[in-house]
């Protein structure tokens, strides 16, 4: 071995502050890179910033000029609407077990009966079921198992009905009994033959019930009516909304994309702060010398972000054209590389452009990682996504004749008339993902 100075070249990527501020910085959400703003302008008093308009002032704005929009494309007068971002949230609604302990408080009953209603009310879980039988509860609260089921058979008359049962059969039961016209053969399908109903057993369940293959099929189609998760719909929740960072607008078949610069705050020199640029050499000067230049930095990586986001978005659409025109099932498998190459860009910048990032388009709001689908490769190297294959499956099952309802393999010769070209395997896939029984569980008698 020899000891000696050697001198070579070499290239090697330099990970600088402004570099990881700039990565970082692209794959923040709206709100996150806000909240990283306000972070800076702790640590630098030349920066100012300006909050966006507020969201809902913003979305009426759009929504009017969305709607002025459809008319110029269709020629038709609408009457212009006052719509707020409100008018796209869900608004909080009261929780299951403050709407209980309402109508609890307003019932005639005994204090102690209420109280044990209240106890039995604050046990339900979210899908409004009772885990554990009356003699569980009445250990736990000292009372007569008796005084318990009492209260029990009370609170399930409260609405929602269905609340506060033990388990699925009691819950629907419940909903029978409460019915004003009594339906005896619902009761006895639903007490006895719910694990048959299920696989829809009907001849074995008309059978030992003595009835019509047909009056089982009306018993199952009624059923669907009633709900099995009483709770399910009651949440305290607040509500949420996702801003979207870039639009796609329809203008005469016409894809245009724009960034939603409003949902940004504004960044501004501090004008009081900025004088003391000029004060020689001092360090005072020094010091906000270093801040200006972050100040610069910052507004320079905000405008990479938001033009690495504008130009990975007119790719995606460019290459999901048919999707925002048509709708789903029209939308073609797409993966990360393919954009990445036509921009002349690495695969992880373009993740990072896409995650959390959302689109505000004529087919709704989607986040831009949803139009990276994978897809079925055909022979000729094209394909089609999963979730166009799904759409074109449900239609077929829709439309099917419900006496005859289509196989696996029908389904998939369908398809490949379409175009579409899957095995019957995979058919049988989609179709469980879709929740979607069988043909022989679909088959209908009447």
């Amino acid at each position: 071995m020899d000891y000696g100075l050697h001198q070579h070249q070499s290239m090697k990527l330099v990970m600088t502050t402004e570099l990881r501020q700039a990565i970082t910085m692209l794959q923040f959400s709206t709100q996150d890179l806000t909240d990283y703003l306000h972070e800076q302008q702790l640590e630098n008093p030349l920066i100012e910033i300006r909050d966006p308009v507020m969201y809902e002032e913003v979305t009426r704005r759009e929504t009017a000029d969305s709607f002025r929009q459809l008319d110029r494309n269709s020629g038709q007068k609408r009457q212009e609407t006052n719509v707020t971002a409100l008018d796209y949230l869900t608004e909080p609604e009261e929780g299951l077990k403050d709407h209980l302990l309402h109508q609890i408080r307003m019932m005639d009953a005994e204090n102690e009966t209420k109280q044990v209603m209240t106890y039995l009310a604050l046990s339900l879980n979210e899908n409004g079921y009772l885990e554990h039988g009356t003699d569980v509860y009445a250990q736990e609260l000292n009372v007569l198992e008796k005084r318990t089921e009492h209260a029990l058979q009370m609170l399930q008359t409260l609405d929602p009905p269905g609340i506060a049962a033990r388990n699925l059969t009691e819950c629907l039961m419940i909903q029978l009994t409460q019915l004003a016209t009594k339906d005896p053969l619902a009761e006895a399908v639903v007490a006895d033959h719910l694990d048959q109903l299920a696989e829809r057993q009907f001849k074995k369940i008309a059978k030992a019930l003595d009835v019509g293959v047909e009056d089982v099929e009306a018993v199952a189609d009624f059923l669907k009516t009633l709900n099995p998760k009483p709770g399910a719909s009651f949440h305290s929740e607040p509500a949420e909304y996702v801003a979207p960072d870039v639009h796609v607008i329809d203008v005469n078949g016409s894809l245009h994309v724009k960034l939603a610069e409003n949902h940004l705050p504004k960044l501004t020199m501090n004008k009081q702060y900025e004088q003391l640029l000029s004060d020689g050499g001092s360090e005072v000067a020094h010091y906000m010398k270093q801040k200006h230049e972050q100040f610069q930095w910052l507004k320079k990586s905000i405008r990479q972000r938001q033009e690495t986001i504008l130009k990975v978005t007119e790719a995606i659409v460019r290459h999901q054209e048919a999707f925002f025109l048509h709708g789903a099932e029209y939308l073609n498998p797409l993966n990360l590389k393919t954009i990445a190459e036509e921009l002349d860009i690495h695969e992880s910048t373009v993740s990072r452009a896409t995650s959390k990032k959302y689109v505000q388009s004529p087919r709704g709001l989607y986040e831009l990682k949803y139009f990276f689908k994978s897809g079925i490769a055909g022979s000729d190297g094209t394909g089609d996504s999963a979730d166009k294959i799904k759409v074109n499956m449900k239609r077929l099952i829709d439309e099917e004749e419900k006496k005859k309802p289509l196989s696996d393999q029908k389904l998939a010769e369908l398809l490949a008339l379409k175009e579409i070209h899957v095995s019957r395997r995979t058919v049988a896939k989609y179709r469980e993902e879709l929740s979607i029984p069988s043909s022989s569980k679909r088959k209908r008698f009447s």
